[in-house]
């Protein structure tokens, strides 16, 4: 027999610890693929205790514990290292110093600033934001002070803190690496090499704060992880094993226990990944030799059931999960590392099933979990549950005692078995990547409870080992290289073979990262290409991301890259790394984490004093939800935005809106807003700072101007928020009005413009926070600001702060939009009700209850298409009905309001231009009408927050909770208004119909200054 034929893969679930030994030359045999022997093993509280066992025994079932010198590969996937952090263990996190390369951006939004509290005094021991970091295009927004980090490494070294973050603007780019890895060698000189330094750009992929706060997070966890995997290296040396040791990524593939050690954070959601790599490998997907008839080619689903929950996922004819977006939470942390897309509800073979009103029957969500042989009736105990169900119906003698669950009612075992086809559909629906039945994988130990048939789906297979189906997704993990650039193309609109040639580079790259990490370079294949463009930039950049797997390369196993045993002494060093977590958990009281404060939204009511409206961190959070929906679709996320009007708040500051009527007529208004790529924003942070030196520079070109309060143009997406923070940088407050009441692409989309007020738009100022600011003093139209300006702000890095002409209190009651900054207030508070009292069905309602118009459709995203010309994102969004049997209670999370009476067939189609621009309802024979159009918002709700959605967020299979119209105002409606911002202005030829008269904004100064 040769050598190095077996691996053994291992998964560590809540329950139970499982163990495979696989052969992997029999990988193509359709009956085992490979699997010579299973073990189960009860998880024990160490969990390498459990680990051993399970490996013992399933050597010692495959009669292998004589021929050790055979195995390939041990692979673990555990949970451990997440669980440290959702538990907020203080025993297990160590305290971090964050070192950012970004100065002069990004100095108001500082590391750990959306960090909960608890965590944030367990974790942070150090901040600094230094001069560095990169643009949109690779160029250098500044280079690094050497001196900088030798001052910074006396005060981490005073400190004695042991474990460093080093994150730079835009370092996913720096392929030289001359920011964070130069700043790393530094730092190492000046510190010795006792420390665990850890770059950004080795963790996680483009958007600083999540990119960041991923670091963090690894950096923290890291002492522990280099503690329990020396525990898993010594195990394997009582075992006799000699074979190297790997972990599970997030993405399915293979990780060096030394690498694991260093970067955990890549670990934490292995298991759902295990179990839908080992579905699919138990069929054949990703095989050579493919996968069967109806799976190859095509992507499955996989639903892995459980005890207590079921976890559905979408795995790709690659083998390969399906990626999850841009945001992934973490304890309460926004991370953006690599997970698999997946959804799980509370469905499992313990679910508890219950009559409610004599009526309907439900399946969970509460379960009795492992005590399923105690607590089921079919087992003797007093507790109906859905295995004690699927017992009766399917008349099961080899589980329980089938005697014991004879008198269940047959009312209540049919409406069970009804609940749990809805629950399971619906939940194959919501990952469904076509509108086509498709194929489901049934693995899991609950899985029993599945019915033979579901909607949807083509056919249920349950493959051979499905109860161990995590383990051997474990076992047969391959070695991966993911590429995450931004490219320049040689033109600003470039040709396919153009583009065709730029990501075959990175093709390229990925695969030979993927060879020096271990893979056998035969064996590479690329199995995920996205390339996405970038709106608002003028040379046609693009986000281009490439992952690439093969299989381990047999006897390479010292080559692999950062393959190392994590020694006693590394161990020791985690033992020192605690101790400021251990003294703050007993001088604060910080255990396994605390609450913040609970606000109820519903009887919440903000503070008024006298005319002015003094905001609190709940009235930013009612805001910054108001103004994603006054974005209709675009304008940027305003969470950076708010996350700075929070940290105003929290270190002292005042932030106080007033209306219009308490300020006098000739008063002047200080303007500021920002320009440019939502993209870049992500990465320099929009600074309310820099637009402060912008208008600096304006005021010695106007000469001495008093202003009465600070004000923005654009209430929609981001800059809606840019108002609030001036007004505490002033010492102003800021006027509740704007000029659009909306979001729209172009800067000279304001009623000011418009209606050819004086200066609406010149002289302006245009600050990049880098020491470069361009006034414009004259145009011959404000037209020309947008174009100038526009070229301007792409030579600044695709993002700059704008300061226009100061705006006269009267031209911004009369020429305004005035109390959008309550109608923002009023539907954020709606939106946070809904979500506190988990009535997201009713949000789209109740946001109409704030601003007149209609909710327009329900339903899941079928289709999506998107371009970039001329910098801005055009494309289209299609919305099916909701089938009845795919509706949800709409008494919880996730509910849907009832359709409207749509024919079968019919669809909402939304055409964009970075916002929203129109609805269609289109009928099955080709007709369409209009629902709604610009000036009128449309604006896309979340099913799950009932939050906005963006256009760069719109994807197939999402589901709506709501699509509302709400009516525009009226300067907005009038002849010159549809001209500059109703459908002409972007070359739709219709007649503009508005969706409802539009009502004056409740101001929230007047409402609670009564009370």
């Amino acid at each position: 027999m040769d050598c190095n034929l077996y691996r053994i893969g291992v998964d560590v679930g809540g329950t139970n610890t499982d163990s495979v030994l696989i052969d992997i030359t029999k990988s193509n045999d359709p009956q085992t693929r490979g699997v010579v022997a299973s073990y189960k093993h009860v998880t024990t509280p160490d969990v390498t205790t459990g680990i051993e066992v399970a490996v013992q025994k399933v050597l010692e079932k495959a009669g292998a514990m004589d021929k050790l010198e055979e195995i390939l590969s041990l692979t673990i996937g555990t949970t451990h290292f997440i669980n440290a952090v959702v538990q907020s263990d203080a025993t297990k996190l160590a305290k971090v110093a964050v070192i950012r390369l970004a100065a002069p951006y990004t100095m108001e939004c500082p590391p750990f600033i959306d960090f909960p509290e608890h965590l944030k005094r367990i974790v942070c021991g150090h901040t600094a934001i230094l001069k560095g970091g990169l643009q949109i295009n690779g160029g250098l927004v500044n280079e690094l002070d050497e001196d900088e980090l030798v001052h910074e490494a006396n005060i981490i070294k005073q400190k004695n803190l042991k474990n460093i973050v080093i994150v730079g603007i835009y370092s996913p780019l720096d392929t030289s690496g001359i920011q964070e890895y130069k700043a790393r060698t530094i730092l190492q000189r000046e510190l010795g090499n006792n420390v665990n330094i850890v770059c950004s750009r080795d963790v996680a992929q483009i958007g600083l704060l999540e990119r960041e706060n991923a670091s963090i997070l690894n950096a923290s966890i890291r002492p522990f992880a280099c503690r329990t995997v020396s525990s898993f290296q010594n195990a394997m040396k009582r075992l006799g094993l000699k074979c190297p040791l790997y972990l599970t990524q997030n993405d399915g593939t293979l990780i060096s226990a030394s690498e694991a050690a260093r970067l955990p954070v890549r670990t934490f959601s292995s298991g759902a990944t295990n179990s839908m790599r080992g579905a699919g490998y138990l069929v054949g997907l990703g095989l050579p030799e493919g996968g069967s008839a109806t799976t190859s080619g095509r992507s499955v689903i996989v639903v892995d059931v459980g005890g207590t929950t079921t976890d559905v996922g979408v795995v790709l004819p690659s083998g390969y999960p399906r990626l999850a977006g841009a945001f992934v939470e973490i304890a309460g942390v926004r991370t953006n590392f690599s997970m698999p897309d997946v959804y799980s509800i509370g469905l499992g073979g313990g679910s508890r099933v219950r009559m409610q009103d004599g009526e309907r029957v439900t399946v969970g969500p509460d379960s009795v979990g492992n005590r399923l042989e105690q607590d089921a009736k079919v087992f003797g105990g007093s507790t109906i549950t859905a295995t004690d169900l699927i017992v009766r119906a399917k008349n099961l003698r080899d589980i329980g005692d089938m005697s014991k669950v004879a008198n269940i009612s047959e009312k209540l075992a049919k409406g069970g078995q009804k609940a749990i086809y809805k629950l399971l559909s619906t939940a194959i629906d919501r990952m469904k990547t076509s509108p086509e039945d498709i194929d489901v994988l049934l693995v899991g130990g609950g899985s029993i409870i599945c019915p033979d048939s579901l909607r949807g789906v083509s056919r249920i297979t349950q493959p051979p080992f499905h109860d161990v189906a995590n383990a051997v997704g474990a076992a047969i993990a391959n070695i991966s290289g993911e590429i995450d650039t931004v490219l320049i193309p040689p033109t600003a609109n470039p040709t396919e073979e153009q583009t065709r040639e730029l990501v075959e580079g990175v093709k390229r790259r990925a695969v030979g990262k993927a060879a020096e990490r271990g893979a056998k370079e035969e064996t590479v294949r690329i199995v995920r290409v996205e390339v996405v463009p970038l709106a608002y930039v003028a040379n046609g950049a693009m986000r281009v991301r490439v992952g690439a797997v093969g299989e381990l390369g047999v006897g390479r196993e010292e080559e692999v890259e950062g393959y190392e045993e994590v020694g006693e002494d590394e161990g020791e060093e985690v033992d020192a790394g605690f101790e400021g977590g251990v003294d703050i958990a007993m001088d604060e009281g910080v255990g396994r984490g605390t609450e913040d404060e609970v606000v109820d939204y519903e009887v919440y009511e903000p503070k008024v004093a006298g005319d002015e409206w003094i905001l609190s961190e709940t009235d930013l959070l009612f805001v910054m939800e108001g103004c994603g929906i006054l974005g209709t679709g675009g304008g940027g996320s305003p969470y950076p935005t708010y996350l700075i009007c929070r940290q105003i708040l929290r270190s002292g500051g005042i932030i106080r809106v007033v209306d219009h009527g308490s300020l006098p007529s000739d008063g002047l208004l200080a303007r500021g807003a920002f320009m440019g790529s939502p993209s870049v924003g992500a990465e320099r942070l929009r600074d309310p700072t820099h637009v402060m030196q912008g208008a600096r520079e304006l005021a010695k070109y106007c000469g001495n101007v008093e202003f009465v309060a600070t004000f923005s143009d654009e209430i929609g997406g981001s800059n809606g928020l840019q108002a609030l923070a001036m007004s505490s940088y002033m010492g102003l407050p800021a006027f509740d009005g704007d000029l659009m009441g909306r979001a729209y692409p172009r800067v000279n989309q304001i009623t000011a413009s418009v209606y050819n007020r004086p200066n609406a738009l010149v002289p302006c100022a245009l600050s990049d926070g880098n020491g470069n600011i361009v006034l414009l003093t004259k145009v011959k139209n404000d037209t020309l600001v947008e174009t100038l300006m526009r070229v301007v702000t792409t030579e600044m890095g695709s993002s700059a702060a704008l300061c226009p002409a100061p705006l006269s209190v009267a031209d911004a009651r009369d020429y305004g939009i005035t109390r959008c900054l309550s109608l923002a207030w009023w539907i954020g508070r709606a939106v946070c009700i809904c979500r506190q009292k988990n009535m997201i069905a009713n949000v789209g309602e109740k946001i109409l209850e704030c601003q007149a118009g209609r909710v327009l459709f329900v339903g899941k995203i079928t289709e999506v298409s998107r371009e970039v010309k001329v910098g801005f994102t055009l494309g289209y969004v299609r919305i099916i009905p909701l089938l009845d049997e795919e509706k949800e209670d709409t008494s919880g999370v996730g509910g849907f309001v009832k359709n409207g009476p749509y024919a079968p067939g019919t669809a909402l189609r939304i055409p964009f231009q970075n916002e929203d621009l129109c609805a269609y309802l289109e009928r099955e024979d080709g007709t369409r009408s209009v629902c709604a159009f610009v000036p009128d918002l449309i604006t896309v709700l979340d099913s799950q927050t009932g939050s906005h959605l963006g256009t760069p967020e719109y994807s197939y299979g999402l589901r709506v909770t709501a699509v509302i119209g709400l009516a525009g105002h009226p300067l907005w409606k009038t002849e010159i208004g549809l001209k500059a911002g109703g459908p002409e202005a972007f070359g739709l030829k219709h007649d503009f119909t508005p969706i409802a008269e539009y009502r004056e904004p409740k101001s929230v100064i007047e409402e609670y200054r009564k009370r």
